[in-house]
């Protein structure tokens, strides 16, 4: 019985460390950002949930290069949104037409028309630990 319970944790503990191996890190490096005020903050999404339910919010003051850390990921595709929140009230600032006041940007600098980019288009495969830069238009 001992040796079965030591056996299950033994399968336990090398499942574990599986897992653990397929957790990779995304270094998302943001920059020109108009100036050092505020904060510069990201969204990262699954396709399932892209510019609705975040899989992991960042924040970092702003500068010439802000850097954004997501962890822990499993293997497979996201992309990104950021923007400079540089008057600090938390949310991406617009016009009254809906066009941003404040600087923003999207993973492989992806651009979108009328809105966000697609999904595709600002798509990244993580499959190992990562580093992007984003710049901020």
């Amino acid at each position: 019985m001992q040796s079965t319970f030591r056996q299950l944790l033994a399968a336990g503990a090398l499942g574990a460390i599986a897992a653990g191996a397929h957790a990779f890190d995304l270094t998302v490096e943001v920059v020109d950002a108009r100036s050092d005020q505020g904060m510069v903050m990201g969204a990262l999404y699954g396709a399932d949930n892209w510019m609705k339910a975040p899989v992991q919010g960042e924040r970092q003051q702003a500068g010439p290069k802000a850097v954004l850390v997501y962890r822990n990921l499993q293997s497979g595709q996201y992309a990104l949104s950021v923007f400079h929140d540089e008057n600090g009230n938390g949310k991406l600032d617009t016009n009254p037409a809906g066009i941003p006041l404040e600087r923003y940007g999207f993973s492989r600098d992806a651009v979108g028309r009328m809105g966000p980019p697609t999904f595709a288009d600002a798509a990244i495969d993580v499959r190992a630990d990562t580093t992007i830069t984003i710049h901020l238009r």
